[in-house]
């Protein structure tokens, strides 16, 4: 995500940072190569040039280019200019004091309408609310039975509007029956088509205008660039949008839908889509964006994901394994599949400050999944015993675990000594207290606003 537009506005800030002076013409000079990052990144070229004069106008003519330090301080107005391209503050879904909360989804076919309903339902359920789902898409092939089957793996509640009494008095009966129900948030998944046409548009301004909707959220594809910008266009002109999911942000997104749909339209991204799990749908945080944009990485995010997927319990053994200098391949396995949980290495890296860098000045190599897959099926095909005392695993023993795993010896060896290795590591950390300072040091750089206690 953004992986390319994070590369391209890094080298562009070199022209700030390398000079202990900056004069007017390297500030043109550094914001040209911004200017081509943005459009690179499929960014509306009127909101790159906006974005790019809005910055120029800060730096030049002010106390900028006379301070101590010009280079960070051109950074910092980039920073929170791009928050304010980005949206400023953080939007989401508010409340009815007089339930249920209607939100309307709407859409082209393919954006992941129906995959968001139920991914918005559990951040509705995790507020502390009783959400409820209503399929009104008659028009898509098993659309109501994938509505139903990916509710009930999470176990919502799914009301079917009656196409045949219309969508929008489909739509009311069906909000009534939820708040029967008793659901105090109720989300609409709505028909989409394959392309813009003027009946999909009149049938959500009928739904609109015949029942109470306090929040229509437009579903897009991220993928899909200045595209999507074009879209939501259209739908808040003609239905009238709140709001954006933006979804596959994990993706090959470069960006420009992102960056341009607030500037553009005057629509902000309220949620992203960062993956196809039901928890892959994230509150959009600008600032938070903005900093994993510019390399400084996203340790709220990171924080928060980990406190999602990985229990206290897990946390404490293995926090109590670091600090007693032990661990075994049984405990090795079973941090492996939570790292896995947070997602892919590029971008649990990508949310901390310097990874990227830090992954640059290395090569830029990351193991991929299937890496880490045989990894987990080298430590599964080992005894109980090999995988709480690794020390006795013989030649002999290594060759019948890489047959059984599928791999060659080598790479059973490779893994034994890298094992060894980290064994080696965590004991020095052991002794000699690295854990309490690593952590310290951690709390003492915990950003503004982190749940983590500061000292």
């Amino acid at each position: 995500m953004f992986d390319t537009l994070t590369d391209k506005l890094s080298a562009a800030f070199k022209h700030f940072t390398d000079k202990g002076r900056l004069t007017p013409e390297d500030v043109e000079g550094g914001l040209r190569e911004v200017r081509l990052a943005l459009l690179e990144a499929d960014v509306n070229y009127k909101v790159a040039r906006q974005f790019v004069d809005g910055i120029r106008e800060r730096v030049v003519g002010s106390d900028v280019l006379e301070s101590l330090t010009p280079g960070q301080q051109v950074i910092k107005v980039v920073f929170e200019e791009l928050v304010q391209l980005l949206g400023g503050e953080d939007a989401r879904l508010t409340y009815q004091s007089e339930p249920p909360t209607s939100v309307l989804l709407v859409g082209l076919q393919g954006s992941g309408k129906t995959t968001s309903a139920v991914k918005l339902a559990m951040l509705v359920r995790e507020d502390g609310h009783r959400p409820m789902l209503v399929a009104a898409d008659p028009q898509r092939a098993a659309a109501v039975r994938q509505l139903q089957v990916l509710a009930k793996e999470q176990d919502l509640e799914v009301v079917v509007a009656d196409p045949e009494k219309g969508m929008a008095r489909g739509v009311e009966l069906a909000l009534a029956e939820a708040r029967h129900r008793g659901a105090d948030v109720v989300i609409v998944d709505t028909a989409g088509r394959l392309h813009l046409d003027q009946p999909l548009m009149d049938e959500l301004k009928a739904i609109r205008n015949t029942n109470r909707i306090d929040h229509a959220l437009l579903v897009v594809d991220a993928m899909t660039g200045q595209e999507a910008v074009k879209v939501a266009g259209a739908f808040k002109a003609d239905v009238g949008v709140d709001g954006v999911i933006l979804t596959k942000l994990d993706g090959d997104a470069r960006g420009g839908a992102a960056l341009s749909m607030r500037a553009a339209i005057g629509l902000q991204v309220w949620y992203c889509g960062v993956g196809e799990r039901p928890r892959d749908l994230q509150p959009f945080h600008p600032e938070r964006m903005a900093r994993r944009i510019l390399g400084m990485g996203d340790v709220l995010t990171l924080i928060e994901r980990t406190t999602q997927e990985i229990s206290v319990e897990e946390a404490e053994l293995a926090e109590q394994r670091l600090r007693e200098g032990r661990m075994t391949f049984d405990g090795f396995i079973l941090q492996l599949r939570q790292l896995r949980k947070l997602g892919s290495l590029e971008s649990i890296i990508g949310m901390v400050p310097g990874g990227r860098e830090l992954l640059r000045q290395q090569g830029g190599n990351l193991p991929d999944e299937s890496y880490l897959s045989r990894i987990e099926a080298i430590v599964l095909s080992m005894t109980k015993e090999e995988r709480s005392r690794p020390e006795i695993i013989s030649n002999s023993r290594r060759r019948r675990i890489a047959a059984g795993s599928g791999v060659s010896v080598v790479e059973v060896s490779r893994l034994i000594k890298s094992f060894e290795r980290m064994q080696v590591m965590m004991r020095g950390l052991s002794a000699r207290g690295g854990k309490r300072r690593m952590a310290e040091d951690l709390l003492r750089r915990a950003p503004a606003g982190s749940p983590l206690p500061r000292r």
